[in-house]
């Protein structure tokens, strides 16, 4: 546009992204301000419009600022502009009310508190020294408290605290940090904290300062306290105190699984912890997740008690997050309180986590000693998010949740409006329009009614938030899920009428290949190993080489299929996984094995009579499976108290050997009629043949190991010389093990493939949805390319 005479243009800019409740209309405000410029800026639902009135020179400046520089938290996507007439009018700079028109903006995740709050919070002389709750327009709730769009305080559950006088001046006025940062509030006007002692206790109860003191008291005395916190209730414990850890494993009915530990600050991490600078980061990042670290030999400091992550290669380790966390470690002047503390879900094991104040009380009754609770509602449950980081300093997220859900991915090519339902464990939905696709939190296992209630709970926050009205439904092909059942009778009233039902391990390719940007126009060799995942022929696979692109998936290559006595009830049972991988390689149950040991008697001749006459005898291809069998063969874990702990704990003994010893035990491959059979019948004897020579277990879990990544390297190479590909995703809850992932991409590097790691996407079926929504999206394109289908569409859409 040509400047008038006066030099004078007015523009208006449409701004999208993350850009509502991190602050950016007060940043805004203050950059027209700075350079003298007239016009205004308000939140929309699709954004943020702006327009900005004066010298040419000068909203130009404005316009390269917004762009090169927004607020911390802010991620524009977009900025559209628009020269309009100027209006000469020299008005001041403003900033208007929302409007609700129709349209879609981002919502940021929830935040960790920002240092300049935590510097009030530990200031006597501020009027938030110790406020629970202190936070500004950088950090705190977003997504947990959110209720609608546009992102305002009437759309939050902080709709019910008035602001007093002094934070109402805060709130409208936009020098100030707190200027429409809608969680806002102090002692006055604020939420309170209450300690409510669980029925029968001896605790009594309590609020705002005194509450919290009294909960740190009884951490410290050993005792266990509901704490709430985002997006959900945390049990907590004195990490260093292992009957108190004992206690809390045993009333939450956890078995061994691992605890993760909170942390006051960094020294204290890296008193227990190998800390990388990649992991530090991650570790302090706003997003605040918890971070798989190498356990470090005990020093001087704190250490963990035996009991908080029994047989695990790593120890789980985050930072306070909230006001909260930060004051039950205490502030300079408190009296000793705990020093780690374990801060698990506030669940029973199996259930979702509980986010509710009076079904706290019931659905934790018997695990906490007391509750440390307050009076501002959470809009949806959202649990901590759990990553590694990579040797190389990339991050593997295995749970997205809090810190990152709402953030959006950027999808290859559009979609129609989509909601993919996941599957039935670690389940997390994700819906999509256009070049957008947003995850919802994590939910955990759908194998009750808690579930299912807070999926659909979940669901219906996600879709107000991101405003998809889906057209269709996607879900997994197994039979008997809760989620496909969930997603038939959520179909009926769409368009769509019928969910579009996408095989297991074709998801979980299809969700790397979206992660890593693919449009789908190439397939990929997709390596997917897991533990369950309904098959095309109606076994159970996890052990899968597939040539996959969108629109359909070929079976290339398996791991020789065993039985699997008992059905998925029989995986607590990996004694019996090994044996059973012994007698489909044809090979004698000799009394010297750790596995045959493990086994009674009357066990071993119900399991030989169950397996000649094929009795509940589901044969199976799962590589998650045979972790499970070497993991028993090895001597290192013949019971599971929960999912994947023989395969942990065999990863934590290769660990310990994989840089003395670079052997490898070997897979036979053969051609069966063009499907490739990977058979670990020279795995097992082997392994057996070392056994017997004294070898220790550590040896012979990383010989497995590398032998694992070996058979990988080679079915590649055979799949690209049968298709010319070359290009490899590794996925499924397998690719978790970074030794395997680490080992299996630098062999296909090696060889010159492209490697294709999940990154911000789980592995597990946490990234299910992703794929099966790409899938679903393709299912109604039919002018797209076809790539390789096997699968009759009738067999997959219902």
């Amino acid at each position: 546009m040509t400047a008038p005479a006066t030099g004078r243009v007015r523009r208006r800019l449409t701004v999208r992204g993350t850009v509502q409740g991190v602050g950016f209309r007060p940043y805004v405000h203050r950059l027209a301000a700075d350079l003298a410029l007239a016009g205004f800026v308000g939140n929309t639902a699709d954004g943020v419009l702006i327009e900005v009135e004066g010298p040419a020179d000068d909203v130009d400046r404005f316009c390269e600022l917004l762009a090169r520089q927004p607020p911390p938290l802010a991620t524009l996507t977009a900025i559209g502009t628009e020269d309009l007439p100027p209006t000469g009018t020299p008005e001041p700079f403003t900033i208007r009310p929302s409007t609700s028109s129709a349209g879609r903006t981002q919502l940021p995740p929830d935040t960790a508190t920002c240092a300049d709050c935590l510097r009030e919070l530990a200031d006597p002389g501020d009027r938030r020294h110790r406020h629970p709750f202190i936070t500004c327009t950088h950090c705190g709730p977003r997504f947990t408290i959110a209720t609608a769009l546009p992102y305002d305080r009437a759309a939050t559950t902080m709709a019910g605290f008035p602001l007093c006088p002094a934070c109402a001046r805060e709130y409208t006025d936009p020098a100030d940090r707190r200027f429409h940062a809608q969680p806002v509030a102090c002692p006055d006007c604020g939420p309170r904290l209450r300690l409510v002692p669980a029925p029968g206790s001896d605790v009594r109860p309590a609020r705002d300062a005194d509450a919290l003191a009294a909960a740190r008291a009884l951490l410290a005395a050993g005792r266990i306290v509901a704490v709430k916190g985002l997006g959900g209730y945390h049990l907590a414990c004195d990490a260093t105190d292992d009957r108190a850890v004992t206690r809390l494993r045993a009333r939450k009915e956890r078995g061994g699984k691992a605890f993760a530990v909170m942390c006051p600050d960094l020294a204290t991490v890296e008193s227990i912890a190998h800390l990388t600078a990649h992991e530090r980061a991650a570790l302090t990042s706003p997003v605040r997740p918890i971070v798989l670290l190498s356990p470090r030999t005990p020093g001087a400091g704190p250490r963990p008690a035996d009991a908080v992550c029994p047989g695990s290669p790593h120890v789980g380790v985050l930072l306070p997050y909230t006001p909260v966390h930060t004051l039950l470690f205490g502030l300079p002047g408190d009296p000793p309180g705990p020093r780690l503390l374990v801060m698990t879900s506030g669940n029973r094991s199996g259930e979702p986590i509980v986010t509710d104040d009076e079904e706290a009380l019931t659905r934790l009754s018997g695990i906490a000693d007391a509750f440390l609770a307050h009076d501002r509602p959470i809009a949806c449950p959202c649990d901590d998010s759990v990553l590694r980081v990579r040797p190389d300093g990339t991050t593997q997220v295995l749970r997205r949740s809090r810190g990152f859900v709402p953030r959006p991915l950027t999808l290859p090519v559009p979609v129609r409006p989509t909601l993919a339902v996941g599957g039935d464990l670690k389940h997390a939905l994700c819906a999509a329009d256009g070049d957008r696709a947003w995850f919802g939190p994590h939910i955990g296992d759908l194998a009750d009614l808690g579930g299912l209630d807070a999926a659909r709970r979940a669901e219906q926050h996600l879709l107000t938030l991101t405003r998809v009205a889906p057209e269709t439904v996607a879900a997994d092909r197994h039979p008997g899920y809760h989620s496909a059942r969930w997603a038939r009778r959520r179909a009926a009233g769409l368009p769509a009428r019928t969910p579009v039902l996408v095989q297991h391990h074709h998801a979980h390719i299809a969700s790397a290949m979206a992660e890593h940007g693919l449009d789908g126009t190439a397939p990929v060799i997709g390596v997917a190993f897991d533990g369950t995942g309904y098959g095309d022929d109606g076994t159970v696979w996890g052990g899968e080489v597939l040539i996959a692109d969108y629109t359909g998936h070929r079976r290339f290559a398996r791991l020789a299929p065993a039985p699997l006595p008992g059905g998925d009830a029989g995986v607590a049972n990996p004694c019996r996984l090994a044996l059973a991988r012994l007698w489909a390689a044809h090979l004698p149950w000799a009394e010297d094995l750790p596995s045959v040991a493990a086994c009674t008697t009357g066990e071993l001749s119900l399991l030989r009579r169950q397996l000649e006459r094929d009795v509940a005898c589901v044969p199976t291809s799962s590589m998650g499976r045979l972790f499970d069998a070497v993991a028993s063969l090895a001597g290192v874990c013949h019971r599971a108290g929960y999912e994947a702990q023989a395969a942990l704990e065999l990863q934590a003994a290769a660990a310990q050997a994989w840089q003395a010893d670079s052997a490898a035990y070997p897979f036979a491959i053969t051609d069966r009629a063009g499907l490739l059979d990977c058979d670990p019948a020279p795995v097992l004897c082997a392994l057996q043949t070392d056994l017997r020579r004294g070898v220790p277990a550590p040896v012979l879990a990383a010989r497995f190991h590398r032998g694992v990544a070996r058979a990988v390297a080679e079915i590649c190479r055979r799949a690209r010389t049968a298709t010319g590909l070359t290009t490899v995703a590794l996925t499924g809850g397998v690719f978790a093990n970074g030794l395997l992932e680490q080992e299996c991409t630098a062999l296909l590097a090696r060889d010159g493939f492209v490697v294709l790691c999940h990154g911000e996407v789980p592995p597990n079926d946490g990234g299910l949805a992703l794929g099966q929504l790409m899938v679903a999206a393709h299912r109604f394109a039919p002018d797209r390319p076809r790539g390789p289908r096997t699968v009759p569409d009738s067999d997959a859409t219902e």
